[in-house]
């Protein structure tokens, strides 16, 4: 039986890159509800025809600290006198939504208005659509920057805004330039690998909002197309490439931060849903070696193998392969279900895990496949121990090929253990 919480251990661990390939021919088990990425036909942004009018610049920020995000906005919109920011924060004990438009002259407005539902996608639907519509009549403008609240994931928003800026949408005169991210690398070892929730700052989103502050701001630097520091922590600035997209970009210093800066950009949804997949989450061979000055005491280590889980052993070593100082992302299939792709998602002391649907649909143009990308820091031999025990768990929750030979029939009549998260089998 998996407790409802785990004990985590205070291990630290150092700069280096490991991969664990397996090439076969406690944190609380939580369901995860958060669609991990679109399935939906995308293209990439294309450039306008000449003699196209000229669209506003429209880019999306987002930071777990308010106090961080609403400096970052203060110096966009006073080095750039076009720009015009909107604000949101959800007051969930309160049923509102709290907006601030400001600009270089100050604030032009400030509302506080009652929703239905506190959450998210009200919060975009009812509020940031419209009013960003009724900016773009205003005429005063030629960049828009839409702040989002503290700790919210930006990839759902930024695709309700894909949606409304096609042509005929209600944000047709805007094009998407850049969704960034904005993070403070002198606390962000503890913000991301720490056990906190976002209850514990005040910062959650809805009453039953129960993600880490680490699974926030992983989110946050995992999906932005730029992360803006603030800082110098060698190791939080490991941190950061380590969890960043392929093809982002970094910038150090807030004063480096203006609308011009955003506007140069233009956010490519393929790409964006292409960082968005676990299984694409990123490993050590992307990221080349040390990072920044000396003191980086991040790591990454790249669990990867062909075979399935088997679902007893996976439930007996999710403590052993889940709990530390780690955030760690990727996709699985198990070996009572072998044609579904699982999602894996870890921070916080908190493992969320979910069905994916068939792994053809789901993972296009790649086989079933096990592997998942775990992150860490800290000094290097509790570090040591700490890839150990996890490379070990690993192994051992892996169905052996004399297991997985008999396409799964050693499972038929057996209980599934790990429907209660993934749901029934609908096969096997």
């Amino acid at each position: 039986m998996v407790p409802s919480t785990w004990q985590r251990a205070d291990t630290v661990p150092p700069s280096s890159h490991e991969r664990v390939v397996e090439n076969a021919s406690q944190p609380a088990i939580v369901k995860h509800n958060r669609e991990p990425f679109s399935t939906r036909r995308l293209r990439a942004p294309r450039s306008p025809a000449p003699g196209t009018p000229e669209k506003l610049r429209l880019s999306v920020l987002a930071a777990i600290d308010p106090v961080l995000r609403d400096a970052a906005v203060t110096g966009i919109v006073l080095g750039s006198p076009g720009t015009v920011a909107v604000r949101h924060d959800l007051l969930v004990d309160d049923g509102a939504l709290r907006r601030v438009v400001v600009d270089a002259s100050g604030v032009v407005e400030d509302a506080l208005l009652p929703l239905e539902h506190a959450c998210l996608s009200c919060c975009v639907r009812e509020d940031a659509i419209p009013t960003l519509t009724r900016l773009a009549d205003d005429g005063r403008w030629t960049d828009a920057v839409l702040a989002l609240p503290a700790t919210a994931e930006p990839i759902a928003v930024v695709r309700a805004l894909e949606i409304a800026t096609e042509p005929g949408g209600p944000l047709a005169r805007y094009r998407l330039a850049t969704t960034a991210a904005v993070a403070d690398v002198d606390t962000l070892e503890e913000d991301l690998l720490g056990d906190q929730l976002c209850g514990d700052r005040g910062l959650e989103l809805a009453d039953d909002d129960e993600r880490s502050v680490g699974e926030a701001l992983a989110a946050q630097l995992e999906q932005a197309d730029l992360v803006v520091t603030t800082g110098t922590s060698p190791t939080g600035l490991g941190l950061v490439d380590r969890l960043r997209g392929e093809g982002t970009t970094r910038t150090d210093g807030l004063h480096h931060l203006d609308a011009a800066d955003l506007a140069a950009l233009r956010h490519d949804p393929v790409a964006a849903e292409r960082r968005a997949n676990p299984l694409r989450a990123r490993g050590a061979d992307a990221i080349g070696g040390a990072h920044g000055p000396g003191g980086d005491r991040s790591w990454t280590l790249v669990l990867d193998s062909s075979q399935a889980f088997d679902p007893e052993r996976l439930l007996a070593q999710v403590e052993a392969l889940g709990t530390g100082r780690i955030r760690s992302r990727g996709v699985f299939h198990v070996a009572n279900r072998p044609d579904s792709a699982c999602l894996w998602d870890s921070a916080g002391g908190q493992t969320c895990i979910a069905g994916l649907g068939p792994w053809g649909e789901a993972m296009t143009g790649s086989g079933p496949r096990t592997r998942i990308c775990v992150v860490g820091a800290g000094d290097d031999a509790d570090a040591q121990v700490l890839r150990q025990r996890i490379s070990d768990a690993f192994r051992t929750a892996l169905a052996t090929p004399g297991e997985a030979a008999d396409g799964g029939l050693r499972w038929l009549g057996r209980d599934d253990v790990l429907a209660p998260w993934l749901g029934e089998r609908t096969a096997v």
